[in-house]
Parts: structure tokens; C-alpha cells; sequence
């Protein structure tokens, strides 16, 4: 487990990315709730830190967990699709880069044989995780996933533009996310 974090940590496969290489991720063996984001954004590549930034309260809020569990616990991990910030595009951050997945992906999941639950957060991380759903909408899969209450759940993506997502799926925050709290609870207490 120490290689290969090491080795993701030195990643430097997109050189040419606007800000550089900085892989952000958080694995251990002991993981139990893995998150299978999309890539770190702006603000987590200038800190360092996945989902430090309005997301990442979203998330934590979503989860019923602190900021200082969120970072400092191993059951909890985090593994994007895209290990460093893509870039910005006209409409958001750019994809992650499909070389990242294909280079990092198997041999990361492979070394956390404990999960029990993946919360999968957008359509990158659905098509990887979940490939006979890729051609439904988030909504769609995430009432598939938590209806089947199974160790994969969709969820969108905590970002601030999913503002208009939250507002037409009033269910989403009122009806999931209890359940969704429930379950961190069960695997970390």
C-alpha cells in the first residue's frame, strides 16, 4: 500500500495540466466508505486538500461527519477519478484525464479490500463503478442505488452549480440523506 500511495503521490503523467500535477487522494487499507469523485478541484489543488472547499462542506454536511474525521479518519477514503485538477473549462472544470483512471484506478481499489460502501459522485465515477447505468440520469441512478440500499451509491456531485439539481430533487436532502447518515454511522461508530 505505501509504493503504490507513493508512487500516485508522484504521479506526473499530465505534466501539461494548467496548474500542474498534484495528485490528491486519501487511501489506506482500512478504508470502509470510499468516495469516487471526479478530480479535485481549483481549491483543493491549491490546498492540497480533496474537497476543501464549499463541495466538501456540502459533503461532510451530506455524510453527518466533521471536517477533522473527514480528513484524519482511514475508513474514510477518497479516490477521484482524476487525481489532479483538470482545468477549468466554459462550463466547469474540465474532465478528468481517462489516463488517470486506466494508470491508478484497479491497483487502488485492489488495496482497499474493506470497503463497504462507495459513494459515487457524478457521471465519470458512475460510468466507472457502475457501467449498466452510465446512460441514466443521476437522478435516475440515485433512487436505483438507494432503493437497492447495496454497497454502491450515487449521489451528484455536492458542487455549488448542482444548485438547480437540489432544487427540482427536493427528495434528494430531504429523504436520502438521512439514510445515507444512517449508514456512515453504522460503518464508523
Amino acid at each position: 500500500m505505501n509504493d503504490l500511495k507513493r508512487s500516485m503521490a508522484g504521479c506526473t503523467l499530465c505534466s501539461d495540466l494548467p496548474l500542474g500535477p498534484r495528485p490528491i487522494f486519501k487511501i489506506s487499507s482500512r478504508v470502509k466508505i470510499l468516495i469516487a469523485g471526479q478530480a479535485p478541484g481549483r481549491l483543493a489543488h491549491i490546498s492540497g486538500k480533496a474537497f476543501d472547499d464549499p463541495s466538501g462542506d456540502r459533503l461532510r454536511r451530506w455524510l453527518g461527519v466533521g471536517r477533522e474525521q473527514f480528513y484524519d479518519d482511514p475508513r474514510l477514503g477518497i479516490l477521484p477519478m482524476g487525481l489532479c485538477f483538470p482545468g477549468s473549462g466554459a462550463r466547469g472544470d474540465l474532465a478528468p484525464r481517462d489516463i488517470c483512471a486506466q494508470t491508478w484506478r484497479s491497483a487502488a481499489l485492489a488495496s482497499m479490500t474493506d470497503i463497504e460502501l462507495t459513494i459515487i459522485l457524478g457521471k465519470h465515477a458512475l460510468a466507472w463503478h457502475l457501467p449498466d447505468q452510465k446512460r441514466h440520469t443521476i437522478s435516475q441512478s440515485v433512487m436505483k442505488t438507494f432503493s437497492i440500499n447495496g454497497p454502491e451509491l450515487v449521489m451528484p456531485h455536492p458542487s455549488p452549480r448542482n444548485a438547480m439539481w437540489f432544487k427540482r430533487q427536493p427528495w434528494f436532502e430531504t429523504e436520502m440523506i438521512p439514510r445515507l447518515q444512517q449508514k456512515v454511522r453504522e460503518l464508523l461508530d
